[in-house]
């Protein structure tokens, strides 16, 4: 529990105040314990009429209050705490998450990490709002009691003394068992979790190719595993319930047994010292006893604990941005100096890339499916950082730039370009780097080819679109995006594929509006259409994440046989 005590020691003041409660709490047992004898002893042995005890009965009652009130503050105080920490840990698992989204959404499945953010946050309350509360008080109360019992009786508060300790002997027993029990439950949530959204998402595509049946069996064995290692740990804490509940009655028996002895047959003790320790035994016993049922739960925090603090720990490559203004009147010169990236330690790899990218040069990168191009463009576009080797741009290191000005120079087209809830305006001005007028967005919309479409509906660009851009099909999406370029106006231009899946007509749009946008910005192209990389003025060959060959097109199908061999594919045979 060492991290989690790490955060719970950032709130002393609640800690305090939680001492402070402890402490009342202790006097207001032992009040009410006295009070209670007090009562009994005048009326049923002195013979006193009611009404000479009912001031003892309003202090009594107020004993009672007060009792209630401090346990419930205490209470309130834990909720506060875990409130605060659980706010801590999402929002540092939310900041890591968005940090690096590249890398986010290739470690693990979606569901996984909601899972954690979400369900493993949650698991730890109970540390911060019931075990520390509790510890706090265990530490308290009982040893109040304990010199109370002392200073009544000694071999009574003896007996207290040498059976107290097998309780939390116990519950430390078993709560090893239960941490490792709930380790293991929280992996089982998180693969079914995972496994659940994954299935969810792609449902249309399961039915399609008539796999759901087995995608259903798949999710009922992973709910089953679940189910069972939920019951793995309901199992340990009703055992740990039990012997917890045996020793406490036993520990109460023996002093039962031993003050009914002296009270009755030897006489050495007085009605009001019996009774009075026999009511606050129960009350030693529940203090410790309670703590047990808090260090189980405590345990069961600690694997949610692990789960979370395993995932911020989890290595991730970002790029750290320094302080320099990237200022330029035309696109800057980018170069790959022997970059490689690598996610995680048993994915992909790109090895050595060294290629340099003079300004205005229209670039496309080339290869088979995983060869590396989307990495490329990734640390291209400072969304991951190499972790060998450099991208420089004017001849420094990417890291020296603010990512401000770097961002500024930069328009990434993605495959599938997301399209935000919101009209075909909003849409279009998220490419702006200031505010847009209507007249610079619709301007931006004729040369990206979406303007007669969006003036064919009938609230023109106020028309709402979906979230993701529902509504749209994915050249619309596309030439959304571009119209976010031309609105943008930068000097580099990033698009991975952005011609896959479109009809020939829209492939046509594209094509003209990337050649207008090429005319004043540097153009890099992940592509595998002949006709989209031909004349391309430097091709880059990527072969399992190495550079094969770099060049034009012809010099490509004259030294790389396997770049020819890619063009005779696609020519039918031609290779010029």
């Amino acid at each position: 529990m060492n991290e989690l005590n790490r955060y719970a020691k950032q709130y002393k003041g609640t800690q305090l105040f939680l001492v402070l409660t402890a402490i009342l709490t202790g006097l207001a047992i032992l009040a009410q314990a006295y009070l209670i004898v007090i009562v009994v002893d005048r009326i049923f042995l002195q013979g006193q009429a009611f009404s000479e005890i009912v001031p003892l009965l309003g202090w009594l009652a107020l004993a009672l209050v007060a009792r209630a009130g401090l346990t419930y503050a205490s209470g309130r105080a834990g909720v506060r705490m875990a409130a605060k920490v659980k706010s801590q840990f999402r929002r540092k698992l939310l900041a890591k998450f968005a940090k690096n989204p590249i890398q986010a959404s290739l470690q693990g499945q979606s569901g996984q990490k909601v899972s954690v953010m979400l369900d493993a946050v949650d698991e730890i309350d109970s540390y911060f709002s019931k075990y520390i509360p509790q510890v706090i008080q265990t530490s308290v109360i009982p040893l109040m009691l304990l010199i109370a019992a002392f200073s009544q009786h000694i071999t009574t508060g003896l007996l207290m003394l040498i059976t107290a300790p097998f309780i939390p002997l116990f519950f430390i027993i078993i709560g090893i068992k239960t941490q490792k029990k709930s380790e293991q439950q929280m992996d089982k949530m998180a693969a079914f979790s995972g496994k659940f959204l994954d299935t969810l998402q792609g449902l249309t595509t399961l039915k399609l190719f008539g796999r759901s049946a087995k995608q259903k069996e798949s999710i009922r064995e992973s709910s089953l595993g679940f189910r069972d290692a939920t019951l793995d740990v309901l199992k340990v804490a009703f055992v740990s319930s039990l012997m917890l509940e045996y020793i406490s009655m036993l520990g109460i028996g023996l002093i039962a047994l031993e003050l009914g002895l002296r009270l009755v047959v030897f006489e050495s003790v007085t009605f009001f010292t019996a009774f009075f320790l026999l009511v606050i035994a129960p009350e030693f016993y529940l203090a410790i006893k309670e703590l047990g049922s808090a260090f189980h739960t405590g345990r069961g925090s600690m694997g949610a604990a692990k789960k979370i603090i395993d995932e911020l720990e989890e290595n991730e490559q970002t790029v750290k941005w320094g302080s320099n203004e990237l200022v330029v009147s035309s696109p800057p010169a980018i170069s790959l100096d022997n970059a490689g990236f690598k996610y995680g330690e048993q994915g992909f790899e790109l090895k050595e890339i060294t290629t340099h990218i003079k300004p205005y040069t229209q670039a496309a990168i080339v290869g088979r499916s995983g060869s590396g191009k989307s990495t490329i463009l990734n640390l291209l576009s400072g969304l991951v950082s190499p972790q060998t080797g450099q991208v420089l741009v004017e001849g420094q290191p990417l890291s020296e730039w603010t990512e401000d000005s770097w961002f500024r120079q930069v328009s990434y087209i993605s495959q599938r370009p997301y399209v935000f809830a919101g009209s075909i305006t909003e849409n279009i001005a998220i490419g702006g780097n200031q505010e847009a007028t209507r007249e610079e967005i619709e301007e931006a919309a004729k040369k990206a080819g979406i303007w007669d479409l969006a003036m064919s509906l009938d609230q023109g660009f106020d028309t709402q679109v979906g979230e993701g851009g529902r509504g749209l099909s994915g050249g619309e999406k596309q030439r959304l995006a571009i119209a976010r370029a031309f609105l943008k106006k930068p000097s580099i231009i990033l698009f991975d594929e952005p011609t896959t899946g479109l009809d020939l007509k829209t492939e046509q749009i594209l094509q003209q509006s990337i050649k207008e946008l090429s005319a004043q910005a540097t153009v890099i192209t992940v592509a595998h259409r002949l006709h989209t990389i031909k004349h391309a003025e430097l091709i880059l060959f990527l072969k399992d994440g190495r550079l094969e060959a770099a060049g034009t097109h012809d010099q490509l199908v004259k030294a790389a046989s396997e770049y020819r061999d890619m063009v005779t594919v696609q020519q039918g045979g031609e290779t010029g």
